[in-house]
């Protein structure tokens, strides 16, 4: 059964870095992709309003928040762009130092 997880974090507010931001996510690396893909991840998406971002992950049964950071801190790639990443990026006021995305609490459901 899959799990969805939501999670959020904030871009700078600068128009410019937004528009770059964006354009990097019309063409995400293919090793990014492949990374995403290996760790469980079978769908996500991001959306924005603002400088506020939502993500959306949808993962298998075999996915962990363990296997990923640690696939990704071997991953010179998945490193590298992360750093990229952080040019755009900045930490909501509740993260702690080094977190970046941080999930959400679903309060409401449709049933």
């Amino acid at each position: 059964m899959r799990r969805r997880y939501c999670l959020t974090l904030d871009l700078k507010d600068d128009p410019q870095l937004i528009a770059e931001y964006r354009r990097y996510h019309e063409k995400v690396w293919p090793e990014i992709i492949a990374s995403l893909r290996e760790s469980g991840i079978e769908d996500a998406e991001i959306y924005l309003l603002g400088t506020r971002m939502f993500m959306i992950l949808e993962v298998s049964d075999s996915f962990s928040w363990e296997g990923k950071t640690q696939a990704d801190q071997e991953n010179p790639k998945v490193r590298e762009w992360e750093e990229l990443m952080w040019r755009f990026q900045r930490p909501l006021p509740q993260a702690k130092p080094g977190e970046k995305w941080l999930p959400m609490e679903r309060i409401f459901k449709l049933d």
